[in-house]
């Protein structure tokens, strides 16, 4: 049985590697779920209470980097408030609607926003583009999370 856990932990943190990248997978939920995994059928001898608690912690700046860096994006090239609302409420609702949500989402949201500000629609699309942007850095600095992650249970695991 403990073999059959290992493998589902294995695929779980593969998955979420893979989810670093691919936007429909929550990429450092199953990484962290398949850390968790691993260390409970170990009975947490080489992944104690601490490393979780790291590891854990990563993740969750990852996911909060994640949501707020399309918003961020819009704020770098000048976007107005309600650009930088409808990008943070183009990427809510983008969670909900797939792949096509979570790419277009955010770009739509910033692109109404600041047109509903008044600008005119080329300065619309900039600022869209420069949520596309974050967008993009946020997906590199969760690929990079993921990674750490991958690492310090790596790290843990060796010393313990």
């Amino acid at each position: 049985m403990d073999m059959a856990l290992y493998l589902l932990a294995a695929a779980l943190i593969v998955g979420g590697l893979a989810g670093s990248i691919i936007p429909a997978l929550p990429g450092l939920p199953m990484i962290f779920g398949g850390i968790w995994l691993t260390a409970a059928v170990d009975d947490y001898r080489h992944l104690g209470l601490w490393w979780l608690l790291i590891i854990g912690g990563l993740g969750t700046a990852g996911v909060i980097i994640e949501f707020i860096a399309s918003t961020l994006g819009a704020k770098r090239v000048g976007a107005s408030r309600l650009a930088l609302w409808g990008a943070s409420m183009g990427t809510l609702a983008g969670m909900f609607l797939g792949i096509p949500g979570l790419i277009l989402g955010p770009f739509i949201g910033a692109l109404l926003g600041e047109l509903a500000s008044g600008t005119s629609v080329l300065r619309s699309a900039h600022v869209g583009v420069g949520t596309w942007i974050g967008l993009l850095f946020g997906t590199l600095m969760k690929l990079v999370i993921s990674f750490m992650m991958v690492g310090l249970f790596g790290l843990a695991w060796l010393l313990g």
